[in-house]
């Protein structure tokens, strides 16, 4: 979308303010998630898996990424972190100005707000238990800009947040269990998931490296950032071999398609190495993220 002349609170700078390309990291989670519970549904009942539950977990996903997104950009905007000069990602929408400070709180009042009302209904799938687990996803949400990113524990909430809980939590509430296998293919999707912050972060090294916060890519440098991006690839699709153990072989087979995206993508990274560029690597992961979700979700559903 087009960045310039945007009016202050308008339609345009909020659909800008809520980053819809960051939505691929909430849903490809909860996609698989329900691919593996619609295959395995079968010897639970035919009538066990629930399409509205399903629906759900994808609008609490989407809100809760939106709900991220307004935080991290009201919040860097607070600490003074987000300044246009030095600034190499997208552009944020209370440091342009496009989104006035207190409309910004209002919005994150009001997404967190909608995202428990949307949540709710689910403890009538999946228990009581989807309370502490919705309490979780907000307490997170709000801890990983105000404090957690900044000591190097960005990577680990991905993997949980973006990984194993929306994987296994989506396959709870429809089959109310989680088998090793999903719990394995959660690690994964978070392993994926998290080449998305590590392009991040390899990006904005030296500008987090001033500031102060500790993130993994400034902590073990930028060659092993490199080495650890391409890693996370391969582990990830190879631990796909659960799905072929489990008789889903095109689930693991199709993901490498995703691999060979991944890969062009870390040598266009090495490549380019600093500065603004490195966005289209950002642009290319979120891709790769969607591509791998459809991979495995296909060859899950393909029987």
């Amino acid at each position: 979308m087009d960045e310039n002349n945007v009016k202050q609170d308008s339609f345009k700078a909020w659909v800008l303010a809520a980053r819809p390309k960051t939505l691929t990291g909430a849903l490809v989670p909860v996609m698989i998630g329900l691919s593996l519970a619609w295959t395995d549904a079968s010897e639970y009942g035919d009538d066990v898996f629930s399409p509205l539950a399903a629906v759900l977990c994808a609008l609490f996903a989407m809100i809760m990424q939106i709900d991220a997104n307004f935080v991290n950009d009201f919040f860097d905007y607070a600490r003074g972190n987000d300044t246009t000069a030095t600034r190499l990602g997208p552009l944020r929408a209370c440091t342009q100005g496009w989104v006035k400070i207190e409309s910004m709180k209002k919005a994150i009042a009001t997404t967190t707000i909608v995202a428990c009302l949307v949540g709710l209904p689910l403890i009538w799938y999946g228990g009581l238990e989807m309370l502490l687990i919705g309490m979780l996803c907000v307490a997170f949400c709000f801890l990983y800009t105000t404090h957690l990113s900044y000591i190097g524990m960005g990577d680990v909430l991905v993997l949980v947040f973006f990984g194993i809980v929306p994987v296994c939590m989506t396959y709870y509430v429809q089959l109310h269990t989680v088998t090793w296998q999903v719990f394995l293919s959660s690690i994964a999707c978070g392993m994926v998931i998290d080449g998305l912050l590590i392009v991040n972060n390899y990006r904005d090294r030296d500008n987090d490296k001033r500031d102060g916060k500790q993130t993994l890519v400034v902590q073990i440098g930028e060659k092993a950032t490199e080495r650890f991006y391409l890693t996370l690839g391969i582990t990830a699709t190879l631990i796909g071999i659960v799905f072929w153990l489990n008789g889903h072989v095109l689930a693991f087979v199709l993901p490498f398609i995703y691999l060979i995206f991944h890969i062009f993508t870390w040598l266009k990274m090495r490549s380019i190495n600093h500065g603004r560029e490195l966005n289209v690597c950002l642009e290319e992961t979120a891709r790769n993220i969607l591509i791998y979700g459809l991979c495995v979700s296909v060859g899950l559903l393909l029987i």
